[in-house]
């Protein structure tokens, strides 16, 4: 515990020159003021650097760009590989986890280790990987990186643990699972194949061991090649030569015949009894045309034959459709006896796999579902009813059902807000889903002791907003708003909407909630704000609609000699806050003469809706296009329940609406506010002689802070977005223009760096907002309500305001606002304000109590305007009154004393880069700022005194996704979107971290293997004993020797060493517990510890060597050395 004393001596830091050294100074360019005695401030900091790790928690949403599934049957959880290296491992709601493979290759096929807890990947670097999957966060047991050959197909035969590994020279090696090193004995494609085959048969494509006998291998080669080889025998029983490519190849459980798929469209079945010919061939999509010839069909990439015992054998393929049928969708095809269903798919087929009731390939399947990896989604069939329906996903799989375009974390939030959001949506959830359970159904996961009400709120390019319920690092979807029903259907290419916003006019840039009030608000991309409130009751409403003309004039030109700038807006009033004057365009006023085109970019529905229950549109703010121009989009947006106000703001300027009174308060462009007290002095403003778009010159002030390297990453949205995403996310390039929070102008449309001096720039954009109770001015002795202002050129104004606080005179009075009081300086566009009492106590914002409008009247008990505030005065018994303001920028940090304005502490954040995104949040019982950057490091500080507690070089900032999607919120967590369809979760808390592993699930639950089915004595005679195969005796290192050590290599994994020496007894075992359960828990190991461990691995590599080096000179005699 650190305890800071500061003795405030009152002096200000509102001059622009001002810099400050360090924080025992108020301000090196300050003057003394007439402040009060001066008074001694005490506050207790609590945090330490030893609270704060930064540690992922979980990842949500459906695995981008997915290669690979698999399925183990007795433990029903499911894995899913994807193209950047990561795995998701699902099993029932709860039980998900992502792991990663640190070299980022695609991973090409999984294999789970039927019930032993562990899985085999196989990546596009030809390395296989051994996972632990019996621990919480699987790690890396062992991997084996081949050298020479390219891996191909993988194959387990379940209960083995020799695993076959086809390549593209057509080679199939093996290799022993628990020792993850090859074995001696190679099938070479030259030996699988006749010596007279003059051409080479192409990559192994299937592998497969015989259900009738486990020494038989099947060996499927792309050419059309079929192999069957005897293990034992070490030759090939037979060989198929067919004219068209394998795709895939699949056994009848009895061992008697397979079926393969083919590139033509067509399927194969074999009988071993004759191999000369299929026994069947089909082509179950191609129709005889009418010369007699079958129209040419798409592959079949896989087919899967599966038998049952009440009914006929399922056969299940992907593709094989018809070419001629343009325009068809992705299919999966059911054929069960004579009846053969087609589902229509709404993606591409990545991969799918049937589940059947037993593990045993030489028993009768029993195929009960289907699961189907798409690009983009995941479905579960139900093959037990006849129709086939799907089965309902627990899992937030459909996260980018329309791109994301922002998001919002709100922590700790009121308990009842989520079961009431749960019930209005539930009422909308859609039907036909089979009956049953899920089938995945694997592991464990228990609700922890840590856990408290969450909910992320995300909006979409289609203008869509989803609640999620984001308790206990489970996800599921609460409620989806459409903001689009506001509005009328704007036809295509029809007025100013079409040439602003091609494809999404709706798409959300920002969005702003009070949980108490449970007043919402939405920014959307054609420069609009819908306000909601929340009813359990459906209503018939008329959306109230205000239009604000906030465009600077380019025609304006102002005198050296004037001491104030002519107003935003066309009236050039005066500057005093009366009602009259700030009403540009509201509904009830007509349009100024002269301006033909004040129109807003998409049209309000004016007639009377009946809205269902949940989020009701109240009112609409559109902003208007200005002499063929069209509004600049919303750069920041703060609303107050119990004020009744919403502000909002743009590189034009500031607007402040009374949504009570449906009434615009304050427009006015951002240098007006200051009047006469611009700390820059700009006075001039030159006419623009060649008309060009505002956006050209939205943001210019940032080149005057940035280097022309720092401005090319502000300014290469698109770029940035294309190259992480590649061609794949075309869809998400949709959403590009919208922004999510006020500090993404710094991203957008700062094309020119030509203006070098602030004095000849007008654009200042609004880039955050804040209502509160503080002190507009030096001299006020007690707090008002306020309006803080940030701007992109690191000033900040308050703005104070007078509310009338009787219910009937607030809805009849006019709210009237002061001019500008304090003005102070920071370097770089503001990006957050906080305030805390003098207690270091963070300060709410005032806020009303929800209350359901359209519920019935009691006449007895009139509902009344609950409003709960927290002055800044309440709590300062002993420190007299007061506040601290915490106010965060792209570079640094300042705590600033109110009503006296001196700065108390000041901390420089980053000179190299830039903070994206700022919060002061709440962490173990205290505050802290918590700071994200461009160049991937998250830092937070203490507060007030902004030591530097925690400084991660976590992410650099590889797309503007992360950018726009980054958000903090209390209890040490924060969020950020890692691909365009999943949600990453992080802490970085460290009491969080050490609680993870009671919140994650477990991946593993001790099962006993089912028992094999007794075959009978005939059966097991004369069909051959299977069970007598002992492939230790084939493969071992006794009988096939060693493979070439050129040919693999075996890396051992994180968990290698230490996790196969858990099982020893004695103080080494111990101690290897002890390490992993360390590991587990995200802790770091000391630096002795982490010698021991590289000198383990040291010896053990020593050992080996010397070991090998023994046998390789164990038969030579002296005169060979």
């Amino acid at each position: 515990m650190k305890k800071f004393r500061k003795v405030l001596d009152g002096l200000t830091t509102s001059s622009p020159g001002g810099t400050i050294g360090s924080p025992s100074c108020g301000s090196a360019a300050g003057t003394p003021t007439a402040a009060p005695t001066p008074k001694e401030i005490d506050v207790q900091e609590t945090l330490v650097s030893e609270n704060f790790q930064l540690c992922k928690t979980v990842r949500h949403g459906f695995p981008y760009q997915p290669t690979a599934l698999a399925f183990d049957p007795v433990q029903k959880i499911l894995a899913v590989g994807s193209r950047s290296g990561g795995i998701r491992i699902l099993g029932r709601p709860g039980v998900d986890c992502y792991c990663q493979h640190e070299s980022g290759a695609a991973v090409l096929q999984l294999q789970f280790l039927i019930n032993e807890g562990a899985l085999v990947t196989a990546c596009a670097d030809d390395t296989l990987h051994l996972w632990n999957l019996r621990q919480r966060r699987p790690a890396i047991l062992h991997s084996l990186k081949f050298n020479r050959e390219r891996i191909t197909f993988c194959h387990l035969p379940f209960q083995s643990k020799w695993l076959y590994v086809g390549t593209e020279r057509g080679n199939t090696h093996i290799v022993n699972i628990e020792s993850f090193i090859l074995s001696g004995y190679v099938i070479m494609w030259n030996k699988a194949i006749e010596l007279s085959t003059k051409t080479h048969p192409g990559p192994v494509v299937h592998l497969s061991d015989s259900p009738k006998d486990e020494g038989k291998l099947l060996i499927g080669f792309e050419s059309g090649t079929i192999v069957q080889w005897d293990l034992r025998g070490k030759k090939a029983d037979f060989r198929i030569y067919y004219d068209e490519a394998i795709h895939s190849v699949s056994w009848h459980h009895e061992g008697k015949q397979f079926m393969c798929s083919h590139s033509d469209g067509s399927l194969t079945l074999w009988n071993l009894r004759n191999t000369t010919k299929p026994f069947q061939v089909t082509f179950p999509h191609g129709k005889i045309q009418k010369d007699g010839r079958k129209e040419s069909c798409k592959p079949i990439l896989k087919v899967e034959y599966k038998t049952s015992r009440s009914s006929e054998p399922f056969v299940i393929f992907s593709g094989g459709l018809s070419y001629d049928k343009a325009g068809r969708r992705p299919t999966l095809t059911i054929m069960h006896g004579k009846a053969i269903t087609v589902l229509e798919m709404d993606y591409p087929i990545v991969e799918f796999m049937v589940l059947c009731e037993t593990p045993y390939n030489n028993e009768v399947q029993e195929p009960y579902a289907v699961v189907v990896l798409l690009e983009k989604d995941l479905i579960v069939v139900d093959l037990t009813q006849s129709n086939f329906p799907v089965f309902e996903n627990p899992y937030p799989m459909d996260i980018h059902e329309s791109p994301v375009t922002c998001t919002a974390y709100f922590a700790d939030c009121p308990p009842d807000i989520i079961p009431i959001l749960y019930s209005i949506g539930a009422k909308h959830k859609k039907t036909g889903y089979s009956q049953k359970e899920w089938p995945i159904s694997g592991g464990t996961w228990t609700l922890g002791s840590h856990t408290y009400p969450e909910i992320i709120i995300t909006g979409h390019a289609d203008g869509s907003i989803k609640f999620w319920d984001a308790s206990a690092i489970t996800l599921q979807m609460l409620y989806k708003l459409k903001t689009s029903k506001v509005f009328e259907k704007p036809k295509p290419g029809e007025g100013r909407a079409a040439e602003l916003v091609e494809e999404d006019p709706f798409a959300v840039q920002m969005v702003s909630w009070c949980p108490q009030s449970r007043i919402f608000c939405v920014v959307g991309i054609s420069a609009h704000i819908i306000l909601y409130r929340f009813s359990k009751y459906d209503a018939n409403t008329q959306i109230v609609s205000l239009e604000v003309r906030l465009q600077c004039e380019s025609e304006d030109v102002i005198s050296p000699s004037e001491n104030e700038n002519n107003p935003c807006f066309s009236d050039p009033g005066s500057h005093s806050p009366q009602p009259h004057h700030q009403h540009p365009a509201s509904p009830s006023s007509g349009t100024p003469e002269g301006i033909k085109n004040s129109i807003p970019c998409l049209k309000v529905k004016d007639r009377v809706v009946r809205v269902p229950p949940g989020y009701q549109a109240e009112l609409v703010i559109q902003l208007l296009w200005v002499d063929g121009e069209p509004p600049q989009q919303i750069t920041s947006l703060d609303i107050n329940s119990a004020y009744g106000l919403l502000a909002f703001g743009n590189c034009n300027g500031l607007a402040v609406v009374d949504y009570l009174q449906k009434t615009i308060l304050l427009c006015m462009s951002t240098l007006d506010l200051y009047g006469p007290a611009d700390p820059y002095q700009r006075l001039t403003r030159s006419p623009r002689r060649n008309r060009q778009s505002t956006s050209e010159f939205c943001m210019r002030g940032l080149s005057n802070f940035y280097s022309d390297s720092k401005k090319r990453i502000r300014t290469s949205y698109q770029s940035l977005t294309e190259l992480s995403d590649n061609q794949q996310s075309i869809d998400m390039e949709r959403s590009k223009s919208p922004t999510s929070e006020s500090r993404e102008n710094s991203f957008s449309r700062s094309r020119s760096s030509s203006v070098s001096s602030i004095d000849r720039d007008t654009k200042e954009a609004i880039t955050t907002l804040q209502f509160g109770e503080s002190y507009g001015r030096k001299s006020d002795a007690l707090p008002t309500p306020c309006l803080w202002v940030g701007t992109s050129l690191g000033v900040v104004l308050l703005i104070p305001m007078s509310i009338p606080t009787d219910q009937e005179e607030r809805m009849e009075e006019p709210v009237t606002i002061g001019p500008s009081g304090a003005v102070l300086m920071l370097k770089g566009s503001v990006l957050r304000f906080g305030f805390l009492d003098c207690m270091g106590v963070l300060i709410q914002s005032p806020y009303e109590v929800w209350r359901d409008l359209n519920a019935s009247e009691d006449p007895d008990r009139p509902r009344r305007r609950k409003l709960v505030h927290f002055s800044p005065s309440s709590s300062q018994d002993a420190c007299g009154d007061g506040h601290l303001a915490v106010v965060c920028s792209e570079r640094q940090a300042k705590v600033f004393l109110m009503p006296s304005q001196s700065c108390l502490f000041v901390h420089n954040i980053t000179e190299s880069s830039f903070v994206l995104r700022a919060d002061v949040v709440s962490v173990c019982n205290s505050v802290s700022l918590a700071c994200f950057c461009a160049n991937g490091h998250v830092m937070t500080l203490s507060l007030p005194s902004l030591r530097p507690l925690m400084d991660v070089n976590y992410l650099p900032l590889t797309d503007m996704r992360i950018a726009r999607t980054f958000c903090f919120t209390n209890g040490g967590q924060a969020l950020y979107l890692s691909s365009p369809t999943e949600i990453q979760r992080i802490t970085y808390s460290q009491e969080m971290c050490d609680n993870l592993q009671e919140m994650l699930g477990e991946l593993f639950t001790p099962i006993e293997t089912p028992e094999a089915q007794n075959r009978g004595f005939l059966k097991g005679f004369f069909g051959g004993n299977a069970h007598t195969f002992d492939r230790e005796e084939l493969f071992g290192e006794a009988a096939a020797g060693k493979a070439s050590r050129s040919l693999a290599q075996h890396i051992p994994g994180q968990a290698g060493v230490e996790g196969m020496k858990v099982a020893a007894s004695g103080a080494v075992g111990e101690l290897a517990r002890a390490r992993i359960a360390l590991d587990e828990r995200g802790q770091r190991l000391g630096e002795l510890e982490e010698r021991t461990a590289l000198m383990m691995t040291s010896a053990e590599t020593f050992s080996k060597h010397a070991h090998e080096l023994m046998l390789k000179c164990k038969d030579k005699k002296w005169y060979q050395f």
